[in-house]
């Protein structure tokens, strides 16, 4: 994708800016000690995060600010729906699991997609950091970043949360279902 298209119209820039700070002022719990003008100054100078963050939102993620990162003066943000993103479930794990399937195939894969979103899909840990702050995947459950001596065997990690449990379990790389979507984290 080339940079052109990874930009918003100022209407745009706006209207997500609005739904991004009304999100963040009804949710404080998720953020405490956060201040949204720090957050909204270095979205402004930062498009391209911002194009990314408009994506998550168009695909269903509802992103919302999880982390602030001290050390590195970035703020991360999360997908923050209730269920997996609508707009980004019945995918395979990646490429490689996409292209091995030889009728059936899905649209797309969750490691491609994220990548041209210009977000990162969140770890078992991030996963696990997001639950703490409220109940997520409850009907529906996302692939998690795989580790490579999992991938390498075949198979990738997806997550949940049933029974006020965080479960993470193993499928097949090139499965995809239409309750199992990604979700992604996005740093600014």
């Amino acid at each position: 994708m080339t940079n052109e298209k990874k930009q918003l119209s100022p209407e745009q820039r706006e209207e997500i800016l609005g739904i991004l700070k009304a999100r963040f002022e009804k949710n404080m719990n998720r953020h405490e000690g956060i201040e949204w003008a720090e957050v909204q100054a270095k979205l402004e100078t930062n498009t391209e995060k911002l194009w990314s963050l408009n994506e998550m939102e168009r695909t269903g993620g509802e992103p919302d600010v999880i982390v602030h990162d001290q050390e590195a003066g970035e703020y991360i943000f999360y997908d923050c729906s209730a269920e997996s993103p609508k707009g980004r479930r019945s995918f395979c794990y990646d490429l490689e699991a996409l292209e091995s399937r030889k009728q059936h195939k899905p649209q797309n894969n969750a490691i491609d997609m994220a990548a041209d979103m210009g977000i990162e899909i969140l770890t078992e840990e991030q996963y696990r950091e997001l639950q703490k702050h409220g109940n997520f995947d409850t009907k529906t459950s996302s692939w998690v970043k795989t580790p490579a001596t999992i991938r390498k065997l075949g198979g990738a990690i997806f997550c949940d949360r049933r029974y006020d449990t965080i479960f993470v379990y193993h499928n097949g790389a090139e499965s995809y279902y239409a309750a199992r979507g990604f979700r992604g984290s996005l740093r600014v």
